[in-house]
């Protein structure tokens, strides 16, 4: 679910953080560092998503807000320092759709950016297809039920999860930590290995040879992809 996203933030160290959990997430990320550039930027580039401070120089977070909501229904995060429930009400009053405050966790960032996205596609029209096709395997989200060549195949949640996760993007390799952020939640303290035996049972279930996978594959010092089209076996 890569999306091009804005972020505004004068504090070059939260910025460059924030960057890179998104770009992560396989999203494209443009940093500006005030508000008169946020203003600019999001008229011209036309983001999916904006993170946006609301301490920043030359036009506030709010005034920015306030001004691209006149113009615009693209999602935005306000980040504040602010901790009071009227200066939080006030963003949301003036149009944002979520806030952060700080200090915050970027993986709960990363969070909150993949949900408003999620909310923003499906009021779009663009919502989840039930029903996921990636080679020979297909999921189905609705009723739960995994099938590979054609054979019914049973899984626990975790692993229709994991699965499921990976059919959503499929060629894409993830991390165990993303892998992790999406099937147990940010809030989980899960071990990556536990991904791995996940993995480990999936090809079990899913594959003609587990010990040379074809569908699920392992890329070496990055993470697991699902194939759409399987090439040689890896291991």
């Amino acid at each position: 679910m890569s999306a091009r996203i804005l972020v505004a933030e004068d504090d070059e160290k939260q910025s460059r953080l924030i960057r890179i959990y998104l770009e992560r997430e396989g999203n494209a990320v443009q940093v500006v560092a005030d508000g008169r550039a946020a203003l600019e930027r999001a008229r011209s580039s036309k983001p999916d998503l904006i993170v946006l401070d609301v301490m920043l120089p030359l036009v506030d977070g709010l005034d920015v807000c306030r001004i691209l909501r006149t113009e615009s229904d693209v999602p935005i995060l306000l980040l504040t320092a602010r901790t009071t429930e009227e200066d939080m009400l006030l963003g949301l009053d003036l149009g944002a759709d979520d806030y952060l405050t700080k200090p915050y966790s970027p993986r709960e960032l990363t969070a909150r950016v993949r949900a408003l996205l999620r909310r923003s596609r499906k009021a779009a029209g663009a919502a989840e297809p039930a029903v996921l096709r990636v080679g020979v395997v297909e999921l189905d989200t609705a009723r739960f039920e995994v099938r590979v060549a054609g054979q019914p195949v049973a899984l626990t949640a975790k692993e229709f999860a994991v699965l499921e996760a990976l059919a959503r993007e499929p060629g894409r390799v993830f991390t165990r930590a993303q892998i992790i952020e999406r099937v147990f939640g940010f809030d989980h303290d899960v071990q990556e290995r536990t991904v791995d035996a996940h993995v480990m049972n999936l090809r079990r279930k899913l594959e003609t040879d587990p010990g040379r996978p074809r569908h699920l594959e392992t890329v070496y010092g990055r993470g697991y992809r699902l194939n759409d089209a399987p090439g040689p076996a890896s291991s």
